[in-house]
């Protein structure tokens, strides 16, 4: 059995030969040889790496002695005799004895352990041999308090996990089952790595993890243990978390590494906070804007219905309130966010850190989103409230239509109930009867003539109910009032004409004239009364079409006038005639004419009411055809405003979207331009004011059309908020390019470099490159895109950058000189100088 231990000084006391001893006892142990292996192999691959290779099984890949000298020179720090690079056995023994000879010289002694175990594979020898070497290159070199090796090891783990809870380093393999110790050592000299107090002993699988994660990641220790061997194991094994914890002694000894770290710390925190304040403030102003934009979404969607138009215009000028006083600030944040994000990204990859991702619901798409929600949102709100009060004008127009109209038959149905009911013709003789008959059918004339009028009453209840009208229960009361009171009557009219006939035969004595007079003075009154109902009633027109109709029908009606005069004058003959035969035959006239109520005084006092309400109408219809002719100019005026404005902008987008790719001169000399450019588009604001002027006078006006313009004034505000924002935008990509530039000392001659092969490809001049003309532009300026790992020698990168011609007569325009893997690491690091500038320049790029 091989002596691992022989090469340990010879102060060990009795106890560690027992321990050791009980140690070799238990190597046959597969769960120890399992995490034997893994670890072993885990540092030899941290030293082989530095000579760009590796190995995968410990006992095969040592077996022909080539290897294990390349990992005793690397660690060593010194040149073994040359290599025989034959493939017979005895060329890999002699490789093999070379690599023990050299074990020798150091002062190892090797027990057991012979080169032909090794090229056979022998797994315990093989373990045993690369132990040996652990012993005396990582561990016996270790002093503490006058203690070294184990010892030395040992009392190092105790004294700096000796401040931490649950951490009691007393050997090594259950002291460091439950992973604190391993989290210890790390925070103790690396805190900004663990969160030590949020670590729970009960939890050792994770605890291990993430120790294991957080060393390889930040310490540069490769794993070389696995958590659950670890603790599905009743005792790890010894050397194995040995090896790993001198891994940790050699990363954190000595005081130049701990000032190092110290001030790479303090550097890292000071560009973290600095971050970190940026991410707090974009998250913050993100949340203020989205929660802005939450609020103010249901106010837009509310549709409750206010019951008269005064109050929708209330709330129109609300709505013109929020556009024009809460919402422009709100569109700055907006703005000011996207430049936020973009900096700190920029920021981001100047530090090698990776790029911000926002929380959930609050990335840079999100926001525009919710934006254009609310964009949407505040377009059906303006809708709405148009509609609205289109809606609630034609409802107050229909009510009070309805309540003339009802007025008008209530008041001439008032007492028909008492005079249809009344038995006069009981005691009356038989002229007196035949005058009541001839009255009741003048009467029947003049309620079929109001048949018109109570169907329009209900045809004017019904379109109330269905616009919804908020006093619809008292229109419908009143209306089915009037309609049973017209039912009522019809009734009653038809049992008094049946009592009258009864005794017609009674009746011989008529007056024909007083009958012709009440049979053509009722319609001619019902006339009148339609005509004045028609002369005073309102009206509601949107362009001049509408009122010209209104003034045609109206000189048609005044065109019948001279026939309607006739026929008054054909009335009132009659009446004249009726006195004219009194007299002539001495006849003494009881009173007022049996058939009518309607007498010759009433005829001319409505005939000269009607009259004078023509020149009134006249002047209605005239001032009504003014304002709309006034509203044709406004129309026009916004018209004409509008559409310099829109053409404007559209002038703009394209001359700002030409400047973004064709701009020369140095950057300061471009931002310069730039803000300039800025300055003179923010010039034009006042005419931007102007059209929201005339924009305003139209809908005070009630205007909901215009003929003369495709533009809203919704579009060209989207426009020019569209414009203000590409501006910026443009003068944020400088700054960012400025940033870079400084950050990474790029020259003004590489830019223009840059620059020109970017125009070169960008062949649709769309300020964008595609993927594969990408890939041309980095071939252009002498980049092998093709074969990264091929990058060649770091010392000839500045001329390889700085002229892709130059490069190419040095390599005769190939590029295959092999590189190890810190070369290329090294090229990448100064390729990635160069490639943030262009994905600031084009953004689509990144995609």
């Amino acid at each position: 059995m091989v002596d691992y231990h022989a090469s340990n000084n010879q102060s060990s006391s009795g106890h560690m030969e027992q321990e050791n001893d009980w140690d070799r006892d238990l190597l046959l142990d597969p769960a120890w040889e399992k995490q034997q292996r893994k670890t072993f192999t885990a540092w030899c691959n941290s030293h082989l790496r530095k000579s760009g290779t590796q190995i995968e099984n410990i006992e095969e890949d040592f077996r022909d002695g080539l290897k294990l000298m390349l990992l005793l020179e690397v660690i060593a720090g010194e040149r073994l005799p040359k290599p025989e690079r034959g493939k017979m056995r005895v060329h890999k023994i002699n490789n093999v004895n070379k690599a023990l000879d050299f074990i020798a010289s150091k002062g190892v002694k090797l027990v057991s352990i012979g080169a032909e175990e090794i090229v056979d594979g022998n797994a315990k020898m093989t373990l045993g041999m690369i132990w040996t070497i652990i012993l005396r290159f990582a561990i016996q070199d270790i002093s503490v308090e006058e203690t070294s090796a184990k010892e030395g090891l040992l009392l190092w783990c105790q004294r700096k996990t000796a401040p931490y809870k649950n951490v009691n380093v007393q050997n090594f393999h259950m002291s460091w089952k439950d992973g604190l110790a391993f989290n210890a050592l790390i925070h103790r000299h690396r805190p900004d790595l663990i969160d030590y107090d949020s670590l729970r002993k009960d939890d050792p699988v994770t605890n291990l993890n993430n120790a294991f994660e957080v060393a390889e990641k930040h310490l540069d220790i490769p794993k070389m243990l696995d958590a659950e061997d670890i603790v599905n194991t009743g005792r790890p094994d010894e050397k194995a978390i040995m090896t790993y914890v001198s891994s940790f002694y050699h990363a954190f000894s000595g005081a130049q590494k701990a000032e190092t770290a110290a001030n790479r710390i303090c550097k890292v925190l000071a560009v973290n906070q600095e971050n970190e304040q940026m991410m707090e403030d974009y998250e913050k102003l993100a949340s203020e804007l989205l929660e802005w934009i939450r609020r103010t979404i249901p106010w837009l969607e509310n549709r409750t219905q206010e019951k008269t138009v005064n109050d929708m215009q209330a709330k129109q000028e609300d709505f013109r309130d929020y556009r024009c006083v809460h919402k422009p600030p709100k569109v700055q944040e907006k703005c000011q966010l996207e430049i936020s994000f973009n900096t700190l990204q920029t920021k981001l990859r100047l530090s090698n850190r990776p790029a911000f991702m926002p929380s959930e619901g609050r990335m840079v798409s999100d926001i525009n989103g919710a934006w254009h929600t609310l964009e949407g949102a505040e377009k059906g709100y303006e809708e709405w409230i148009l509609s609205e009060i289109r809606r609630l004008e034609r409802l107050e127009h229909l009510a009070e239509k309805f309540h003339q109209k009802a007025a008008i038959h209530e008041s001439w149905t008032d007492g028909k109930e008492a005079m249809l009911t009344q038995k006069d013709y009981e005691t009356s003789t038989l002229s007196e009867v035949k005058a009541l008959l001839r009255k009741h059918e003048a009467f029947e004339s003049d309620l079929a003539a109001h048949q018109d009028r109570v169907e329009q009453i209900a045809a004017i209840a019904q379109e109330l109910n269905e616009l919804d009208y908020y006093d619809s229960a008292s229109v419908n009361a009143r209306c089915q009032k009037i309609c049973d009171q017209w039912d009522t009557l019809g009734a009653f009219t038809h049992g008094r004409k049946e009592s009258l006939e009864r005794t017609e035969k009674q009746l011989e004595s008529i007056d024909e004239l007083y009958l012709e007079y009440a049979k053509r003075a009722a319609p001619f009154n019902n006339w009148m009364e339609g005509a004045m109902e028609d002369l005073q009633d309102m009206f509601i027109v949107h362009n001049i079409e509408e009122i010209q109709g209104l003034i045609t029908a109206h000189e048609q009606f005044k065109s019948t006038l001279a026939e309607a005069n006739k026929e008054r004058e054909a009335i009132q003959a009659i009446q004249a005639e009726v006195q004219k035969i009194a007299q002539s035959n001495g006849i003494k006239l009881s009173g007022s004419n049996p058939y009518t109520t309607i007498t010759p005084q009433s005829i001319d006092s409505k005939w000269e009411k009607a009259m004078d309400m023509v020149p009134l109408r006249d002047t209605a219809l005239q001032g009504e055809l003014n304002k709309q002719n006034s509203n044709d100019t406004l129309r026009a005026k916004f018209a004409t405003q509008a559409n310099t404005v829109g053409a404007y902008i559209q002038a703009k987008m394209e001359e700002i979207g030409r400047i973004s790719i064709e701009m020369n001169g140095t950057l300061e000399d471009q931002l310069t331009s730039l803000k300039e450019y800025q300055k003179t588009i923010m010039s034009y604001m006042p005419e931007i004011n102007t059209l929201e002027g005339y924009h305003q006078h139209i809908q005070e006006a009630l205007i909901f059309d215009n003929q003369y313009t495709s533009y809203s004034m919704e579009h060209l505000r989207v426009g020019w908020e569209q414009l203000l924002t590409t501006i910026a935008r443009t003068i944020n990509e400088v700054e960012n390019q400025i940033l870079t530039r400084d950050a990474k000392g790029i020259s003004q001659e590489q830019l223009y470099e840059y620059r020109a092969s970017f125009n070169h490809f960008d062949k649709d001049h769309s300020g964008a490159l595609m993927a594969e003309e990408f890939k041309a532009c980095l071939i252009s300026l002498g980049y092998d895109v093709e074969n990264d790992k091929q990058v060649g020698d770091v010392r000839r990168q500045s001329q390889f950058v700085g002229s892709p011609s130059r490069r190419a007569e040095q390599s005769g325009g190939h590029r295959s000189d092999p590189t190890s893997a810190q070369e290329c690491t090294t090229f990448l690091s100064y390729l990635a100088t160069i490639i943030p500038l262009w994905f600031i320049i084009i953004p689509k790029i990144a995609e």
